[in-house]
């Protein structure tokens, strides 16, 4: 047990390292792109399936509450949360257009849409970030293995370089902790 223990924490460890090889340009870009919106005063929205609609949760949180700093709030909403619509939109429409119906409501060119999506080939994020580009929005994704059909759609494609989901999910998370702390660094 302890042997795979080691296994575990050895790997995440290597795929944070690598991440940060390959995505240090590319994560400053994202929070300069999440910084620029800001201090325009327009919104970030946040959005994927299963683990990755867990993280637009919590990634929504570090910027409506505080991530390490006291300040103001940030406009910061998670697409994931509102099961009414969430489930109106599946039954009356299809559970492809969840996130590209609510961005078409609530979206306004500057805004930011931050799909997530650990094999990059989520059709309901792609659908999302096809309708935030249609919007005038900037678009990032939070991607993994290749990136798959997201990483060509998104402004910023931050790819963490594994095609182990729990490798993945790991460094998206330490991926997007960094660009809260940027952007509160940045803005206070």
């Amino acid at each position: 047990m302890e042997q795979l223990i080691e296994q575990i924490f050895q790997e995440s460890i290597a795929v944070k390292q690598a991440t940060l090889k390959v995505l240090k340009p590319a994560i400053a870009e994202a929070a300069s792109v999440i910084i620029a919106a800001l201090k325009n005063e327009r919104r970030l929205y946040f959005f994927g399936n299963g683990g990755s609609a867990a993280d637009s949760q919590h990634i929504a949180a570090e910027f409506i509450g505080r991530f390490m700093k006291e300040r103001r709030s940030l406009p910061a909403i998670a697409l994931t949360t509102d099961s009414s619509i969430l489930t109106a939109l599946g039954n009356d429409y299809s559970f492809d257009i969840i996130f590209s119906r609510q961005l078409e409501g609530l979206g306004r060119p500057g805004d930011v849409a931050f799909g997530i999506s650990t094999s990059g080939n989520s059709k309901n994020v792609i659908e999302g970030i096809n309708k935030a580009r249609s919007l005038g929005m900037k678009t990032i994704g939070l991607l993994g293995c290749d990136g798959g059909k997201l990483a060509a759609l998104c402004d910023v494609a931050l790819i963490v370089p594994s095609k182990v989901t729990a490798r993945i999910q790991e460094s998206q998370l330490c991926v997007a902790h960094t660009i809260c702390q940027l952007a509160e660094d940045a803005l206070f």
